[in-house]
């Protein structure tokens, strides 16, 4: 079996093998949030703020939904990695087959319900009138192209989970340069509005997520599942991985929650402010990005320890993760504070009156969101780590944490402070997260290695 393609971490220096790890994943992820931002940047600019508005107050709903498929395939690799690390690799690939029967149902489930409650749903988020088409032609389309989002992130998942974390970016490369060409095609050329730029983006990513296919069959002979080990999954290999992966993805699906009442309570103060919140929270996407590296990091890191047996390298996996977050979190604040408005501004259309406005409520987000970027840092470093050790259903209360300080933030102060205080809901979140999250860490530590101490 070839393995030149993967990568052991449970061997070595810590912070070497996190970084070598995190830097190619940090790329794809960049490429990822960048064609995201070439459809905002290029509806707001062709389309207008009220296009960019009807795209932005679908982001809540966006994120519960697709965030569901992305932790549960991500759950689905932890025993994936579990298995590699423990050497079991029969067993690995029993899971993997597991994780693709598993993820044809939950598509096929899923595409169905939410495509038929999507405008029952943008109802009840008292999305304007005037953006409301904008938002559901967007959304359908997005909800459409669930079964190309389980495709691409259980291939991806899988191949991150042997430590390869190189092949996806190039995948998410390509896919990156069709998503922006497909977006001045549909939108400029073809005048296809927003049902274009969402059409792209389910292109794209159908695109990427055949290139991960075509990659395992060809160049991971080791997750290759043979004919016997698809007829070998059975009801604990299931029970497994719906175990792991189902928190997963309600964890995601409950952090959305608190996203989607304060979506709700933003859209209520009008259609500038939620063009506002949509600009902003596309750059701070973008620069929260290596958060997002650095926790998957920590998921396959903790998956491969524990399955070798390796308790003892946790922390320093862990303390080398959040001192590279802490850095690059003060520099990012700087950038953003200085920047911020400027780059709010790339999304919106020369010349319009409300430009300017969008604009400071945009750097206001930005200014107050990056300024708590180290408690984001422990909620994706802990988290993921936990996770990682295969304790998904502890961590899935981070995920209610953070829908409680974010539901909190939009029943009490919004309507009474305004955008300011919509600002703030994620930083509380974080806050509630990280008071959870880091006592869970050594409970579960401490777990395993009374365990590993008995076996």
């Amino acid at each position: 079996m070839s393995r030149s393609r993967v990568k052991d971490l449970t061997v070595g220096s810590p912070m070497k093998l996190i970084l070598g790890f995190a830097l190619p994943l940090l790329g794809g992820m960049l490429f990822q949030q960048f064609y995201s931002l070439m459809d905002t940047l290029i509806v707001g600019q062709f389309l207008g703020v009220k296009a960019l508005a009807g795209v932005g107050s679908t982001g809540s709903i966006n994120f519960m939904i697709i965030g569901f498929c992305m932790g549960v395939t991500n759950g689905f690799a932890i025993p994936i990695s579990q298995e590699f690390g423990a050497k079991e690799y029969s067993n690995m690939r029993r899971f993997f087959a597991g994780s693709i029967y598993l993820s044809v149902v939950f598509a096929a489930i899923m595409t169905v319900v939410v495509s038929f409650l999507c405008k029952d749903i943008l109802i009840w988020m008292n999305t304007p009138e005037d953006v409301f088409q904008y938002s559901y032609t967007y959304i359908l389309v997005i909800f459409l192209g669930i079964p190309a989002t389980y495709l691409y992130n259980l291939a991806s998942a899988a191949i991150r989970a042997l430590g390869d974390s190189k092949a996806p970016v190039v995948f998410l490369i390509i896919s990156s340069v069709i998503n922006i060409g497909l977006d001045l095609t549909f939108i400029i050329l073809f005048k296809m509005g927003v049902f274009g730029a969402a059409l792209a983006t389910v292109i794209s990513q159908l695109f990427s997520g055949i290139l991960s296919v075509i990659y395992i069959m060809k160049k991971v002979d080791i997750l290759r599942i043979r004919k016997e080990e698809w007829k070998a999954v059975n009801g604990p290999i299931i029970g497994t991985l719906c175990k792991m992966g189902i928190p997963m993805g309600l964890q995601y699906s409950i952090t959305a929650i608190g996203s989607v009442i304060l979506q709700t309570a933003v859209n209520g103060l009008g259609s500038t402010y939620v063009a506002a919140m949509t600009a902003g929270s596309r750059v701070l996407m973008f620069f929260s990005t290596p958060f997002d590296a650095l926790g998957s990091t920590m998921a396959t890191y903790g998956g491969q320890n524990v399955g070798a047996a390796k308790p003892e390298r946790f922390n320093p996996g862990m303390k080398a993760a959040c001192t590279v977050g802490i850095i690059y979190g003060f520099c990012a604040f700087i950038v953003l504070y200085f920047l911020g408005g400027n780059l709010t501004g790339l999304f919106l259309e020369a010349g319009t009156k409300s430009r300017d406005v969008v604009m400071h409520y945009g750097h206001q987000y930005l200014i107050v969101n990056s300024l708590f970027y180290t408690a984001l840092v422990f909620v994706n470093c802990v988290r993921f780590m936990i996770q990682g050790m295969g304790y998904s259903m502890i961590a899935i209360f981070a995920g209610f944490m953070e829908m409680v300080g974010r539901s909190w933030i939009a029943f009490m102060f919004v309507s009474k402070y305004g955008f300011a205080a919509a600002c703030f809901a994620s930083p509380i979140a974080w806050i509630f997260a990280d008071l959870f999250l880091w006592p869970a860490y050594f409970y579960t530590r401490k777990k395993i290695i009374r365990m590993l101490d008995k076996a």
